[in-house]
């Protein structure tokens, strides 16, 4: 049975209806990210789903050196704080060091550890310590099954506030692939399991010195999650993806959200029969 976890007053796990975690790849402005939270709230109350805006301060490994990576941490915060004022959602944003982690615990509700730092246990620590919610990207090079020691990680001190994520795993050369099986394992640890439908469409570092992806994929991977049965979705999404700063590839436009959302919540009053 998979333990429900409570967000600032959302449900993820257990009987809970879907969550929704949404927001831009990175953080392009306080406008920008207001207007994204505002809406995909409207959306997401009108379904019945929890929401969680998420956005990064900084994108710590894109491509290229030439990258945006966005505000900085101490900026970052100051957006994500008023957005929280402004909307009245909880919040998730990414820390890439255990310096990272204090100040973001200070206005975040939950902390993110990136996939290409699922391993690294004195971040798992830092974070879990806080007593803040503590969602773990699984590594494109990580097998499902290995994603039980990093629960171990951030349980270790107690904190049970821990959500995982799917993303995709490495398949040759700047591809992803999903193996839904790898959704069932991870529940079976016991914590709700959120399938990243924006990251397993992209292609890492597939243009070069930026990473590609395949949009239109995404709702056919949304499905088959929600069918296999998951606890939430993380979508990044963008009124005009082609020009966003980061992963506009494989994000979301947002004006399909509400038509994308109404097919998952639907599809998950289904896929209850059998979690």
């Amino acid at each position: 049975m998979v333990r429900e976890v409570s967000i600032e007053g959302v449900r993820i796990g257990g009987d809970a209806p879907l969550v929704v975690i949404a927001g831009p790849c990175v953080i392009e402005g306080r406008d920008l990210c207001l207007r994204i939270a505002e809406e995909t709230r409207a959306i997401c109350e009108r379904l019945g789903l929890g929401y969680i805006f998420k956005a990064s301060f900084d994108k710590a490994n894109r491509s290229s050196i030439s990258s945006p990576r966005g505000p900085g941490l101490d900026e970052g915060l100051r957006i994500l704080d008023d957005v929280r004022r402004a909307v009245g959602v909880p919040l998730l944003t990414d820390v890439h060091s255990v310096e990272q982690v204090a100040p973001a615990a200070e206005v975040v509700d939950v902390l993110q550890i990136p996939a290409f730092l699922c391993r690294q246990t004195d971040l798992l620590v830092a974070a879990a310590r806080t007593g803040r919610g503590v969602n773990v990207k699984k590594g494109q090079f990580l097998a499902p099954w290995d994603m039980k020691n990093v629960v171990g990680k951030v349980t270790a001190g107690g904190n049970h506030r821990l959500l995982l994520t799917e993303r995709g795993t490495s398949f040759g050369y700047n591809t992803l692939v999903v193996d839904m099986r790898g959704l069932a394992i991870q529940r079976a640890f016991g914590y709700p399991v959120i399938f990243d439908a924006t990251h397993s469409v992209q292609e890492p570092g597939g243009l070069g010195s930026a990473s590609g992806g395949k949009r239109e994929f995404v709702p056919t991977l949304l499905r088959a999650a929600v069918a296999a049965g998951v606890d939430g979705l993380f979508l990044e999404v963008h009124p005009d993806p082609d020009h966003g700063l980061s992963d506009g590839p494989n994000m979301w436009p947002l004006h399909l959200l509400a038509d994308l959302l109404a097919e998952a919540r639907d599809l998950d009053a289904v896929a209850r029969r059998w979690k």
